[in-house]
C-alpha cells in the first residue's frame, strides 16, 4: 500500500498522477443500473435486508448462475455478501480448520497457506504436475481463480480438467463430482464496473453457504440495501450483462489490444542496480515502483506483491488516450536507467 498512499498524497498535492494499479474499471453507469440506486434512495429502501440478501437478488443470482454458467442453484444457496472477498473469506473461515493447508487468507483462520509456483519461462501458467505435488491429505481448499491476478489470464483447460474425463462446462462446479465440493464465487465490480458499490455472492450447498451466512451476520450482517437493488438491476440487463456490459468489453479489447493483456507482469530485474541521481538504487520492484512514481508520475504495482520481485504489474483500466501517455511516460523513465546486463 506503500504505493498507493505516495501516489494519493501526490495528487492532493496537485500531481497529475496517471495511475495503472488496476481496482476495477472506470466506466461511467447508464439507466438502468444507475437510476435503480438512485430510485432505491429516494424511495426510502435504507433498512435492513435478509442476512443472505433479499429473496428477488438470489432468484435473479439463481437464474444468471443457470443461464451463463449452467449451474442449478436455488436461493437458499446463495449468499450475498460485501463484495467477492468477503465470501472467499467467509468460506475460508468456514470450512478451514488450524493446521489446514491453503492460500494467504487461511492465516486468519489459523490454517497453512500453500502457494504452488509458477516460471515466467512459462508464462506462469500452473502446471498439473506442479499442484499435484504440493497437495497432501492436510489439503483442505483450492482455490482457483480465472482470470486471474496479477497476469489476467484464464486458467488452461489441461488445468480445469485434470484428473477428471474431459467435458464442455462454463463453470468448475459444471465437472462430474464437483458441484457438492465447489463454491462458486462471482460479484458485480468487474463484471459491471461496480466497484464501489461493494457487493458479491456465493452459490453451493446448503450447509456450506449456512455457515458462512453465521459468520457473516456476526459480521457486517447482510450487504447494503441500495447496492442490493443496483445488483438486481445490472442482472436484469440480460445475458452476460447485455449493449451495457457489451460497451464496456469492447473498450477494453482496444486497450488490451494496445498493451497486450489486462494485468501487464514484466520482468525489470535487468534494471535493478542502477543508481539515478537524486533518487538512489534500484535494487527490487518496489523501489523500481517509487521511482516511475518520482520521474513518469504513473503509478503501478510492485511484483513482490504477487510473489516475484523481478516484475512490476500494470493494469489497463483506464482509458486509452491515459494508457498511451503513461506508456510514453514510463518508456522515457527507463531509458534513464542502465540496465546491470544486456536486454
Amino acid at each position: 500500500m506503500a504505493i498507493t498512499d505516495q501516489a494519493t498524497a501526490l495528487v492532493q498535492a496537485g500531481v497529475p498522477v496517471i495511475r495503472l494499479r488496476g481496482r476495477g474499471a472506470r466506466f461511467r453507469h447508464t439507466c438502468p443500473i444507475a437510476e435503480a440506486g438512485i430510485d432505491a434512495i429516494r424511495q426510502g429502501y435504507t433498512r435492513y435486508t435478509p442476512n443472505a440478501g433479499t429473496l428477488e437478488l438470489r432468484e435473479a443470482i439463481c437464474h444468471k448462475f443457470q443461464e451463463e454458467n449452467g449451474l442449478s442453484y436455488t436461493p437458499d444457496q446463495i449468499l450475498v455478501s460485501n463484495g467477492a472477498k468477503q465470501c472467499i473469506l467467509q468460506a475460508v473461515l468456514a470450512v478451514c480448520s488450524p493446521g489446514d493447508e491453503l492460500s494467504e487468507m487461511a492465516r486468519l483462520a489459523d490454517a497453512t497457506p500453500v502457494i504452488v509456483p509458477t516460471h515466467i519461462d512459462n508464462d506462469f501458467l500452473l502446471r498439473p504436475e506442479a499442484l499435484a505435488a504440493q497437495l497432501s491429505e492436510k489439503s483442505r481448499l483450492l482455490i482457483l481463480c480465472s482470470p486471474r491476478t496479477p497476469l489476467g489470464q484464464f486458467i488452461p483447460r489441461n488445468i480445469r480438467t485434470y484428473n477428471l474425463p474431459p467435458a464442455k462446462h462454463t463453470s468448475f462446479a459444471a465437472l462430474p463430482g464437483m458441484w457438492e465440493r465447489t463454491l462458486t464465487v462471482n460479484g458485480f465490480s468487474k463484471a459491471f464496473a461496480m466497484t464501489g458499490w461493494r457487493l458479491g455472492y456465493l452459490g453451493g450447498p446448503k450447509h456450506f453457504v449456512s455457515a458462512c451466512g453465521k459468520i457473516q451476520s456476526q459480521s457486517t450482517s447482510g450487504a447494503s440495501s441500495i447496492s442490493q437493488k443496483v445488483g438486481l438491476a445490472a442482472l436484469a440487463l440480460g445475458f452476460a450483462g447485455g449493449e451495457e456490459v457489451a460497451t464496456m468489453v469492447k473498450a477494453f479489447r482496444e486497450r488490451r489490444d494496445y498493451l497486450g493483456a489486462f494485468y501487464l507482469f514484466m520482468d525489470f530485474s535487468s534494471y535493478y542496480g542502477s543508481e539515478v541521481e537524486g533518487f538512489g538504487v534500484i535494487k527490487d520492484s518496489e523501489s523500481l515502483c517509487r521511482y516511475l512514481l518520482d520521474r513518469a508520475q504513473v503509478a503501478v504495482v510492485p511484483g513482490g506483491a504477487f510473489g516475484d520481485d523481478n516484475c512490476i504489474r500494470i493494469s489497463y483500466a483506464a482509458a486509452l488516450p491515459t494508457l498511451q501517455e503513461a506508456a510514453e511516460k514510463i518508456k522515457k523513465a527507463v531509458e534513464l536507467l542502465r540496465p546491470s546486463v544486456a536486454v
